[in-house]
């Protein structure tokens, strides 16, 4: 072949690559999205007059109570994993981010709740004739969550006239919101008044992702750390509190977490081995992790990370 059109040939396949380059990546056909990284009160967190919540309120920052997302766009359908106080911004991030609109009052597919704590719940409230007024929305929980939803006022005014559609699982067993999408719910010791508490295991077709925003203490049962991180690629974890002096004037004893320090001890060698596999959400307003920059950036070198509001992950 002549120099020139070998020449001509060479730039037609660099320009060829190169524009295949730039070509959009196609959007997974299952994605998670997390829509609140924050402890049940969020932030700023009502009752707080801290510097933490008054530099928020001054400066407009925001944070929603933790929560997930789930997108299947084969068939354009959305989960939601809580349902906090702070609802109606979440679900409409969840439709911005998986590009998901026009569903009335129907916003949603599916939601999935881990417990009867107000920052967890409340916001099935916002289904009621009173605000959406969906019809048959299915609430997947445990069967004492199930009932406590049935039997308890004002929730049972939404299974009587069938906003909601309690569906129970069973506890340890997996259980599939739709086709493709599998969810399985581990019971996590936790403060227990009105129903157990779940961690989530949420598989899609490429990875499964764990979630517990709440849990007392790992030691309370032996071996359950590492059986809940058993064949996940990324763990959203219980990051309430930081070390356990950001609240002086609380007792922690009654409001028990894990303390992030002590997590990190526990999960050196999985961070370092796999940097960004733990996450820290259900962050309170008062954690220095939310306000230290140097901090989050130490936590991060070590191979951790803390969830941020509005991130993605491939299911």
């Amino acid at each position: 072949m002549p120099t020139m059109f070998r020449r001509a040939a060479l730039s037609m396949l660099i320009c060829l690559a190169a524009c295949v380059g730039a070509l959009p990546r196609p959007e997974p056909a299952c994605e998670l999205f997390v829509l609140g990284i924050a402890q049940d009160g969020g932030l700023p967190h009502f009752g707080c007059e801290r510097a933490c919540c008054a530099t928020a309120r001054a400066t407009g920052r925001v944070l929603y109570p933790a929560s997930l997302g789930v997108v299947d766009r084969r068939a354009a359908r959305l989960l939601l994993v809580e349902a906090t106080p702070r609802i109606e911004e979440q679900v409409a991030l969840l439709h911005d981010l998986a590009a998901v609109h026009g569903r009335g009052r129907q916003p949603l597919d599916a939601v999935v709740v881990t417990h009867a704590h107000i920052g967890h719940y409340l916001g099935l409230a916002w289904f009621g004739r009173e605000v959406a007024s969906t019809h048959e929305l299915p609430v997947h929980c445990s069967p004492r969550f199930g009932a406590f939803l049935r039997e308890q006022a004002p929730w049972r005014q939404l299974v009587a006239l069938r906003q909601i559609e309690v569906r129970e699982f069973v506890v340890g067993e997996p259980f599939s919101p739709w086709p493709g999408l599998v969810v399985r719910a581990i019971a996590v010791p936790h403060r227990d008044e009105f129903s157990d508490t779940m961690a989530y295991v949420i598989e899609g077709p490429e990875r499964r992702v764990l979630f517990v925003p709440d849990v007392d203490a790992w030691e309370r049962e032996p071996g359950l750390l590492e059986r809940l991180l058993e064949g996940v690629e990324i763990a959203y974890l219980d990051g309430t509190f930081y070390d356990g002096s950001e609240l002086p004037e609380r007792n922690l004893a009654e409001i028990r977490h894990p303390l992030m320090v002590r997590t990190m001890e526990r999960l050196a060698a999985i961070a370092a081995q796999r940097p960004g596999a733990i996450r820290f959400l259900h962050l309170n307003h008062t954690n220095p992790v939310l306000h230290d920059a140097a901090l989050r950036a130490a936590i991060e070198a070590r191979g951790f990370r803390i969830a941020e509001q509005g991130e993605r992950v491939s299911l």
